[in-house]
């Protein structure tokens, strides 16, 4: 861990995940089980998260209660914007080298 007490750790565990975004720990790990949310294992076997998975939980709980989404949708949905999000870099980058000449 950074010495730096105002440094933002680079793996999140469980525990923390759930304190942060107020969930139980049980339903991170179905939202892994789910493939809803991304985290690694180390060798104790132990899950541990990217920084930017609160982000992620905030989105999955967002489109479970927005649009009252089951979680296996909330997959699908999330595939999709990813996708789109891909694909609206990909044009703006286009664009980018339409104008400069590239």
């Amino acid at each position: 861990m950074n010495a730096y007490a105002l440094a933002r750790p680079r793996r999140l565990s469980v525990a923390t995940l759930a304190r942060s975004t107020g969930l139980h720990p049980e339903l991170i790990r179905r939202f892994v089980a789910l493939s809803l949310l991304d985290a690694s294992r180390d060798a104790t076997g132990q899950l541990w998260f990217a920084a930017t998975a609160p982000v992620t939980v905030a989105r999955i709980q967002r489109l479970h209660a927005g649009l009252s989404l089951n979680y296996n949708a909330i997959g699908l949905v999330l595939d999709l914007l990813d996708r789109i999000e891909t694909l609206e870099a990909e044009l703006r980058a286009s664009r980018a080298r339409q104008t400069t000449g590239g």
